[in-house]
């Protein structure tokens, strides 16, 4: 699972364009989701999600996905949950201070970003915390509701 997470990072900008493309589906889906029904597609559309992202980019289904702003690096896979930058205490070969066996996250969001369109601007966005509420459920489906009210 590392491996396919770090061959992600690797394909940052493919996946970006990729993920562009899929947005604007999703979001062009919005009428057909609210006939059906947002909560009826939860489920299923949350395990879809899960098996997808969870094998790329061993997505923890925080239901608040930034991967587009993260160089395709998932942050919920630090051990300290830092949605916003590394701690400080990134070994000086760029490991994680927690899990030495493991990369830093960010500083896997920082080689992805740098691969990616407009990536170094979407890496200095600020995140807001992690609504703990939300885990487990549908980042897609979000993004769908949220981008069709615009």
């Amino acid at each position: 699972m590392y491996q396919v997470r770090q061959w992600s990072v690797r394909h940052a900008r493919g996946l970006g364009i990729w993920y562009r493309w899929f947005e604007r589906l999703i979001v062009a889906l919005d009428p057909l989701f609210r006939r059906v029904g947002y909560e009826r597609l939860e489920a299923p559309v949350a395990r879809a999600e899960q098996a997808i992202k969870g094998f790329l980019f061993d997505c923890q289904m925080c239901g608040q996905c930034v991967l587009s702003s993260t160089g395709m690096s998932c942050p919920m896979n630090c051990p300290k949950n830092l949605r916003n930058g590394p701690c400080g205490g990134v070994r000086d070969d760029g490991r994680c201070e927690v899990k030495a066996e493991m990369m830093c996250v960010w500083v896997e969001a920082f080689a992805g970003s740098t691969r990616m369109c407009d990536g170094e601007v979407a890496l200095r966005t600020i995140q807001v915390p992690v609504d703990w509420r939300l885990r487990g459920r549908s980042s897609w489906l979000a993004v769908a509701r949220e981008n069709a009210r615009r």
